[in-house]
């Protein structure tokens, strides 16, 4: 058996459902790759879930105006309902649960036992209304290294991790009006830049499998001293830090990154019924694993930088992860998706409009690799009538001719012909140079190629063979049709098949009938 690929997508935080930001984003990427990599015969896993102990479970629930818990509750349930929906496969899904928190708070026991965490004292800002600390999603202000305005702990805008003291005009999140001073409190850290030579020597040798957005922004963060990372913040809300030092304050939640990814590892081998003797088996060297990070940009820091400290913290007990695929914002009528001001299309609410093979195929045209892209709902009828359904549909007509017809020969041109398909499309799907745009552009491609062909006399077996292989290699993308068509989606390897006996295709539809 082949060593396993670990394909992680970030989990969204409990506080809502997905919008078609998020499934264009990372959940499409990962799951077409997963899907690849088993055509292909290797071994992969995919794990995403929900993050209930972000602050910004809090912030909504008291927006909303329901309590933490319920939100939670019902945000989990709508995630995992979309990505079924989507057709995104995963093989473990993490909540709120007794592993997660076990398997985080022994991840920062080791830490903390090895003398790798530190007590620091940091300036928060500091509400004396409520006599609570203020940071993440809590506060929100300035950022100050590019001045966009967000909340502590991430800038979306720029990547940095942004310390809640260092905010320009911070201001609570839950009462803008309340005065906010900075006070010092003692948390527990991890100091980050006794790691920067050997995190930018990681890099450095795996630099070219970087987007160019994620190799810039991790260069500039290694050009200068990284800061020390708060590993517990003094707030309620989380999980209970375990370090008498910082009795009654939490784990900070862009902390676990690192831990959540293992406890991903040991659920999906579950899920997959691959148990090992540990629980961590998969991240040991050993197992000889490729763990792919496939995460928006604006969560580079915690995983990227943060994340890959704390893993070489542990001294070669765990793998530190090579491969990390971003992706930009993808924007609803050239805006920001946001659903406080209702400006959002639900995914799960798109495909019981449209059959999600279309739904996915647009948002590979417009998947936002290296740029915001943008969706409107003219963009996604024009473009996949035009590129999908039409040619798909002629095609589908030809093959009608040739059903009861076979088995008919297939010549060695294109035998020849088939293999540069499935080149064109594996230099798509893998992660050196993965690009979900350009394997749909592949697909467009080579379905007006087969639309327009005119068959003549004695190359009815090519038209259908090749029909099959291009099939096969957009299976990853075209879930639903592909299950229709084909008894197995395994890629088409070697010479390729003498005959073929044509089959009837079934037409694609630009709206649930």
């Amino acid at each position: 058996m082949s060593p396993t690929t670990l394909i992680i997508s970030p989990a969204p935080t409990a506080n809502g459902d997905l919008h078609l930001g998020h499934i264009a984003g990372p959940f499409l990427a990962a799951d077409v790759h997963a899907r690849y990599l088993r055509a292909t015969g290797r071994t992969a896993l995919l794990a995403t879930g929900t993050q209930d102990t972000s602050t910004y479970v809090v912030t909504t629930a008291h927006r909303l105006g329901t309590t933490p818990k319920e939100l939670v509750e019902r945000s989990t349930q709508q995630v995992e309902a979309t990505l079924a929906a989507v057709g995104i496969g995963v093989d473990a899904f993490t909540r709120d649960e007794d592993g997660f928190t076990k398997t985080v708070l022994a991840f920062m026991e080791d830490l903390y036992a090895a003398g790798k965490l530190e007590l620091r004292t940091m300036q928060l800002p500091y509400s004396p209304a409520t006599g609570e600390f203020l940071v993440d999603g809590f506060v929100q202000g300035f950022c100050p290294r590019c001045l966009a305005r967000g909340c502590a702990g991430l800038c979306e805008s720029c990547g940095s991790v942004v310390a809640a003291g260092d905010l320009l005009d911070p201001c609570s999140t839950l009462d803008p009006a309340d005065p906010v001073e900075l006070h010092d409190c003692p948390v527990l850290v991890m100091p980050l830049e006794p790691f920067r030579e050997r995190i930018s020597a990681h890099f450095a040798e795996h630099a070219a499998r970087m987007r160019p957005h994620l190799a810039q922004a991790v260069e500039e963060m290694l050009s200068r001293p990284l800061p020390d990372y708060p590993v517990t913040f003094p707030i309620s809300w989380g999980i209970p830090a375990p370090f008498p030092e910082v009795a009654g304050q939490s784990i900070n939640p862009n902390a676990e990154p690192a831990a959540w990814s293992i406890y991903c590892g040991a659920l999906a081998a579950k899920g997959r019924g691959t148990v090992g003797t540990t629980d961590d088996e998969l991240w040991r060297p050993e197992a000889g694993t490729r763990v792919a990070y496939f995460l928006g940009f604006d969560n580079t820091y915690p995983f990227a930088i943060a994340a890959v400290a704390m893993l070489l913290a542990t001294e070669g007990r765990y793998v530190v992860p090579t491969d990390f695929v971003t992706n930009e914002f993808y924007e609803l009528n050239n805006a920001k998706f946001s659903t406080s001001r209702g400006h959002v299309v639900w995914a799960g609410d798109l495909v019981t409009q449209l059959p999600r093979d279309l739904v996915r195929f647009h948002l590979a045209v417009t998947s936002p690799e290296n740029q915001r892209t943008n969706f409107s709902h003219e963009a996604l009828s024009h473009v996949t009538s035009s590129r999908l359904v039409d040619p798909w549909n002629r095609i589908a007509r030809r093959m009608d001719q040739y059903v009861g017809c076979g088995p008919l020969p297939v010549s060695v041109r294109s035998h020849a012909a088939a293999q540069s398909i499935v080149a064109r499309f594996v230099a798509c799907y893998e992660l050196e140079y993965f690009s979900l745009t350009r394997a749909a552009q592949a697909l467009t491609e080579q379905l007006a190629r087969l639309a327009d062909w005119a068959v003549a006399p004695g190359d009815e077996g090519d038209f259908c063979h090749e029909v099959d292989v291009v099939l096969r290699c957009a299976a990853p993308i075209l879930v639903d049709l592909a299950e229709k068509v084909l008894d197995e989606s395994s890629l088409p390897a070697g010479a390729g098949p003498r005959t073929v006996t044509p089959v009837a295709l079934p037409r694609l539809l630009d709206r649930i009938s």
